[in-house]
C-alpha cells in the first residue's frame, strides 16, 4: 500500500487534475477543451490517464454529457480544494514582487467591455508581460465559480449574495432622446401626459421597472406605458434615441459621446435617476490573489471618482 502511494505520487500530474476539474466543472469535454485552449483528444487523454492512475472511474459518459461518479465527486472537492491552497501558495511566494504571472479571467457586460473596460486594462496588461488575461463579453449573468472566473464586472444593485465584491464606480442613467424628437414633441408634457411620447423599452426588464421614476398620477396609474420600439441591448437602443424613435433610459457611459457630439440630448433634466453600482466580484476565498487584488484596485482608481465618460460632458447633462 504505501509502495502504491509513492508510485501514484510520483505519477502526479497536476494538468491532468486540472483538466478533469475543468470537464467536471463544465459537464462536457468538448466545453473543457475550449476552456483549457487544448484539442479535445488532450483532454480524454489526460482524463484517461488520471483515472489509470487512481484505479477509479471518475466520471459517468452519456449522451447528454458527463457527470461525476461518487469516486469523481470525491476527489474533485478535495482536489479542488488542494489546488487553490496551492494557487494561494505560488501567489504568496510572489507576494513582495510587482511583477505579475500566471492567467487572469475576466466577465463583463459586453458594452461596458467593448467601450471602457478593455482600454482600462491594456495599460495594465501592457505593465505585466508575464500576466495572461482573458475577458469574457457576455450579458447573461455568469457563474463565476463554475466557469472558474477570476473576476466578473457587474452593473447591478445585485452583486450576488455568495460572492465577494467590492464597488468600482457608479453607473449614472439618464433619459434622452434627439434634438429632432424634443422639436416635435414637447418635452415640457411629459408630466402632464406621459402617453404622449414614444418610448423605447428594454427588453430584460419591464417597463414599469424602466419608468417607475416617472410622475405617475392616479388616473394614470391604470394605464400602461407603450414601448414603439424594444430591444435587449443598450447599444442599438441608443442608436433608436438617435434616429429619433422616442425616449430611451440608458446608462450615461453608452450615450455620453452622443450627448458631446449632440447628437442626443437630456430629455429631463429636472429628474436625476438613482445610479447603478458597479462592481467587481470575485468568488469567496481565505487569501485574494494578489493578481485579482491589484485588478480590482486599479479599476477602481480609473473609475472611483471622475470616470473616462462623465468627462466634458454638456452643462445640461
Amino acid at each position: 500500500m504505501f509502495l502504491r502511494k509513492i508510485i501514484i505520487m510520483n505519477s502526479f500530474n497536476l494538468q491532468d487534475i486540472t483538466t478533469f476539474l475543468a470537464i467536471a466543472d463544465c459537464g462536457s469535454l468538448t466545453q473543457a477543451a475550449e476552456r483549457l485552449e487544448v484539442s479535445k483528444s488532450i483532454v480524454s487523454k489526460r482524463l484517461k490517464r488520471l483515472e489509470e492512475m487512481l484505479g477509479v472511474a471518475l466520471l459517468h459518459r452519456s449522451t447528454k454529457g458527463v457527470t461525476p461518479t461518487l469516486h469523481g465527486q470525491a476527489f474533485h472537492a478535495r482536489a479542488a480544494s488542494i489546488l487553490q491552497e496551492l494557487e494561494a501558495a505560488v501567489d504568496e511566494m510572489t507576494e513582495r514582487n510587482q511583477d505579475l504571472c500566471g492567467s487572469l479571467r475576466i466577465a463583463a457586460p459586453v458594452t461596458f467591455g467593448t467601450m471602457f473596460l478593455g482600454q482600462l486594462l491594456f495599460p495594465f496588461i501592457s505593465k505585466h508581460p508575464r500576466l495572461d488575461v482573458a475577458i469574457h463579453l457576455d450579458d447573461k449573468l455568469v457563474d463565476i465559480v463554475q466557469d472558474r472566473y477570476d473576476i466578473a464586472i457587474r452593473i447591478s444593485n445585485d452583486p450576488g449574495l455568495s460572492l465577494k465584491a467590492r464597488q468600482l464606480g457608479e453607473c449614472k442613467r439618464i433619459v434622452v432622446c434627439s434634438p429632432e424628437y424634443a422639436q416635435a414633441k414637447n418635452l415640457a408634457n411629459l408630466h402632464d401626459d406621459l402617453f404622449a411620447h414614444d418610448y423605447i423599452g428594454y427588453s430584460n426588464i419591464s417597463n414599469s421597472q424602466l419608468w417607475g421614476f416617472l410622475p405617475y398620477n392616479e388616473q394614470q396609474r391604470g394605464n400602461q406605458i407603450r414601448s414603439r420600439f424594444t430591444a435587449n441591448n443598450g447599444e442599438i437602443s441608443r442608436d433608436a434615441a438617435i434616429s429619433g424613435l422616442g425616449l430611451a433610459v440608458l446608462p450615461l457611459f453608452m450615450v455620453a459621446e452622443a450627448l458631446r457630439t449632440g447628437k442626443l440630448i437630456n430629455a429631463t433634466p429636472h429628474i436625476e435617476l438613482d445610479p447603478i453600482p458597479i462592481y467587481a466580484v470575485y468568488p469567496p476565498t481565505r487569501h485574494l490573489p494578489k493578481k485579482v487584488r491589484m485588478v480590482i484596485d486599479h479599476l477602481c482608481g480609473a473609475l472611483g471618482t471622475n470616470p473616462p465618460w462623465e468627462q466634458d460632458l454638456p452643462l445640461t447633462v
